[in-house]
């Protein structure tokens, strides 16, 4: 990826936070005036998505050297866990006051029918959504790691945009045909988001203290692994040796060449007995898979007499 197409990736993630603050607020003020509990929660729900890519981009400063130095990528963008909690307390608190007033509305029946504006503010708002997406989408595609992060953050501000969008609307048109039940339901519609908003805070805090990054070291640094798995009897070579960093826990990943003489059974025994040796080793190391392939030398070093089993025919004999 060159330097012009890192930056313009990183002004279409900054364009997006910068609009769902912006929605935010504009929503956020349109339902404090017009007293419309659906339209505040889609304020709160705008937040949600703004705070999630702030979060994302507030790595600990370790982390981020660290990637640095080892030139590798994380797995996915996770949040910082110190952003990821104190945004999500953030968030799950005005769910919190948004459940509370919801419930004390329908319970007392205190529900003031919205009007025009709130509707069409919620109709200016997704429009607006839907076009920065289609931009983003079309910066980093569907297939990318930071393109499937945008459409299932979309798929999500979508649902609760549908919610709120009804609910307006069902209360709308219960005022105008005189039906008060379908006056609840733009409350209703305030609670379900709320609810959302809930899971997706939970949701951000235990895939930020969970699914850490992954690093993969570097050779240098596997170099201990690789000569350890070598002084293993029975190990010729070991063609391939991948050691993954998670937090302070360690995978391996490696393949091995034996004598392909040796049965089945054997070669089993020599993968077992390095990766017994690995994990007693190295206490960090808590996983090691390691795959078995009988040693070929390749020519010019093989000799005929080594074929001499072998029921194919060959053109040099």
């Amino acid at each position: 990826m060159t330097r012009e197409q890192d930056m313009l990736r990183q002004s279409t993630t900054w364009l997006g936070i910068v609009s769902d603050v912006g929605l935010a607020i504009f929503k956020g003020l349109v339902g404090w005036i017009f007293g419309s509990q659906a339209l505040l929660a889609g304020a709160l729900y705008s937040t949600h998505d703004a705070a999630v890519s702030v979060a994302t981009k507030l790595r600990l400063p370790g982390t981020k050297r660290r990637h640095k130095q080892e030139g590798s990528r994380p797995r996915q963008d996770t949040a910082s866990p110190l952003s990821a909690i104190f945004l999500s307390i953030f968030l799950m608190m005005g769910a919190l006051q948004l459940l509370i007033a919801g419930i004390t509305a329908i319970a007392t029946s205190d529900i003031t029918p919205p009007e025009a504006l709130p509707f069409v503010s919620i109709l200016f708002s997704m429009a607006l959504k839907e076009l920065i997406f289609q931009f983003q989408i079309r910066q980093f595609g569907r297939e990318a790691m930071e393109g499937r992060r945008l459409v299932e953050s979309h798929r999500h501000s979508l649902f609760s945009s549908v919610t709120i969008l009804v609910g307006v609307a069902a209360a709308m048109g219960g005022h105008v045909w005189d039906i008060p039940a379908l006056l609840y339901l733009e409350p209703i519609a305030a609670l379900i988001v709320a609810c959302h908003i809930l899971l997706r805070s939970y949701h951000l805090v235990k895939t930020s203290l969970y699914d850490m990054p992954v690093f993969r070291m570097q050779e240098e640094d596997a170099a201990s692994f690789i000569d350890t798995v070598q002084r293993v009897h029975g190990v010729i070579a070991v063609e391939e040796l991948h050691a993954l960093e998670n937090g302070h826990y360690v995978t391996i990943n490696a393949k091995i060449s034996v004598n392909p003489k040796i049965t089945v059974l054997e070669a089993n025994e020599i993968a077992n007995r390095a990766r017994l040796l690995l994990l007693n080793r190295f206490p960090h190391v808590i996983n090691v898979r390691i795959q078995v392939k009988p040693y070929d030398a390749g020519y010019p070093y093989k000799s005929n007499t080594e074929e001499s089993d072998n029921d194919l025919p060959s053109l040099l004999q």
